[in-house]
């Protein structure tokens, strides 16, 4: 249910922010790229998912399994979107007069193209050495999607030099976005702090809260995930925590990042409006 629901509403996002004129701005324009992400992102994991759990037949080609982890890995790109939101953010509160002039939509869409292109790059090499590794059988995965994790437990020989790379790989790119997040809503919060209004305070600060919370969830899963070596994560809460991160919390940005949005309701409102006319007709 939380998959259609996850679909249904990232592409609707999409939709709203194409074909409706009055928010195509960077912050819009930001939205509808990471709402795109979610559903590239839950495709790549929960049909076989799911299929594995309603079949008999639980097979998966090898080919099609590192296929699968590297569009997985290109779950990355969110971790570059998500400094860009919040770098927006920033921008629209604390400098409101030079955001028009500093966040045009061609600074961002070269700023979205790039966020695709590193994602993209990333991951090919450490892949790649990991396919040549030799693998023993049973050649059956404890998990629920190709990882890194239960893909290195196969493998014939130990490559704790592969494990500690992604790891360091990870890290990096894990802890300087997540400072970069924590020191715009820092920013943002001083910010707040001098607003006169007591509720534009209230509003703000829910607003904020509401974001760190998504921002948490996520990182809190992938840090848990990635950052410490995979020999030292149980099976068992490996799989509960790429569930989370897999299922639940692109259900949670949708509700969070996008739904939540005044301007965003009520352009998703025009098109549902739109679509009940053209059926009448």
């Amino acid at each position: 249910m939380s998959y259609i629901l996850t679909l249904i509403g990232n592409g609707a996002i999409v939709f709203a922010v194409k074909l409706d004129h009055r928010i195509h701005m960077p912050m819009y324009t930001l939205l509808a790229n990471f709402s795109f992400l979610e559903i590239c992102y839950i495709n790549t994991t929960v049909p076989n998912m799911l299929r594995n759990f309603l079949s008999e037949i639980k097979t998966i080609y090898f080919t099609a399994c590192f296929l699968q982890f590297y569009f997985f890995s290109m779950g990355i790109t969110e971790i570059f979107l998500l400094p860009l939101m919040a770098f927006d953010w920033y921008l629209a509160i604390c400098q409101p007069l030079h955001y028009p002039t500093i966040t045009n939509s061609h600074l961002c869409m070269n700023l979205v193209a790039l966020c695709w292109v590193t994602a993209f790059l990333c991951y090919p090499v450490p892949i790649y050495f990991i396919t040549q590794l030799p693998f023993c059988g049973p050649h059956t995965i404890d998990h629920f999607v190709c990882d890194p994790g239960p893909l290195l437990v196969l493998s014939c020989t130990p490559a704790p030099g592969i494990e500690l790379s992604c790891s360091l790989l990870s890290s990096l790119i894990i802890f300087i976005t997540f400072f970069f997040i924590f020191w715009s809503y820092t920013l943002v919060l001083r910010t707040v702090l001098r607003v006169p209004s007591a509720a534009g305070r209230r509003k703000a600060f829910f607003t904020c809260g509401s974001h760190l919370a998504v921002v948490s969830l996520f990182y809190g899963t992938i840090m848990m995930m990635y950052i410490s070596p995979t020999s030292g994560n149980p099976t068992g809460i490996q799989k509960i925590v790429t569930l989370v991160y897999s299922s639940v919390t692109p259900l949670v940005n949708l509700l969070i990042y996008s739904l939540r949005n005044k301007d965003m309701k009520t352009a998703l409102r025009k098109i549902q409006m739109c679509t009940k006319i053209s059926q009448s007709k």
